[in-house]
């Protein structure tokens, strides 16, 4: 049993905001990480099926997707070309500074020069002049974040960047990069049991600064039959997995969610978590199992 797309109006259904101030999204995103290979390398096992997906992203209302250069590598951005190319509506976000060795392998490298061409690979790969929203998919360690910062800002200026985001990062980073330019969004890790960054959220919510929890959809035990979560979703006559997105989404009106899948009919499933209208009620149980459960694990 889970809600269905007929039952609501698609992505537009979860409220929009404007990335960067000037760029209105509907809230419900899609992260386009999982149409690659096992690993998040090479194609994908079922490439027609992966095309079906990013074509049935703008029919479901989702004008906001999410990917980066490493996923692939290069494999993401280029289906995201092959099947959405111009754009018409389209957020195309991506991120570079994470370098690929192989499957689930991943290092981050935030020397300039490398940034530069990060971003100029992924300009030719998407065919767009320039990138809406880019994110600097980590902090380097080995180099200064200034000198990632400032490279950034020099792209920005250059015209092959409108708007800048961050990933993975804390309040003192974000902060110090507004110093530098205009942070659009931070991409953090979060969930109704995953709550690490909650901190960053509510500085992002202050500072008008879209947020994009990856792992949306995680709810762990709480999706045990019998559970909160369990009756709450029978009385929306939902998947768990489905009030677990709500959840999120009802959370912040900064939140961008990018729930992503391979399959069209996983995809459907997530939009249609955008007409649950969650109580007051139910959103404070579940806020509160779910705070229970992160500090438990």
């Amino acid at each position: 049993m889970s809600a269905s797309i007929e039952s609501g109006s698609g992505a537009s259904g979860s409220g929009t905001f404007a990335v960067g101030g000037d760029i209105e999204v509907n809230r419900l995103g899609f992260g386009a990480m999982r149409i690659t290979g096992k690993g998040i390398w090479d194609e994908p096992q079922d490439r027609a099926e992966a095309l079906r997906v990013l074509k049935r992203l703008p029919e479901l209302g989702v004008n906001f997707i999410d990917t980066a250069d490493s996923y692939g590598p290069d494999v993401s951005e280029d289906l995201i070309r092959e099947a959405l190319q111009p754009y018409g509506g389209l957020l195309i976000a991506t991120k570079g500074g994470l370098v690929r060795n192989g499957p689930d392998l991943w290092v981050p490298v935030g020397r300039p020069e490398y940034l530069r061409q990060a971003v100029l690979m992924s300009l030719r790969r998407l065919k767009v002049e320039r990138i809406d929203l880019w994110q600097l998919h980590r902090i380097d360690p080995k180099v200064p974040r200034d000198e990632q910062f400032d490279a950034i800002a020099a792209m920005q200026k250059e015209g092959l960047i409108r708007h800048v985001g961050l990933s993975e990062v804390k309040v003192d980073e974000i902060e110090a990069a507004r110093k530098v330019f205009t942070v659009a969004t931070v991409q953090n890790r979060y969930n109704l049991v995953d709550r690490g960054s909650e901190d960053v959220l509510d500085y992002c919510g202050k500072n008008g600064i879209g947020f994009i929890p990856w792992f949306p959809l995680a709810s762990g035990n709480l999706a045990r039959p019998g559970s909160i979560l369990d009756s709450i979703a029978q009385d929306h006559r939902a998947t768990p997995g489905q009030v677990a997105l709500a959840w999120v989404l009802k959370r912040s009106p900064v939140m961008l969610p990018i729930p992503g899948t391979s399959k069209v009919k996983h995809l459907e499933d997530n939009v249609a978590a955008a007409a649950i209208r969650l109580s007051d009620d139910d959103f404070a149980k579940l806020d509160e199992q779910g705070r229970a459960a992160a500090k438990a694990s």
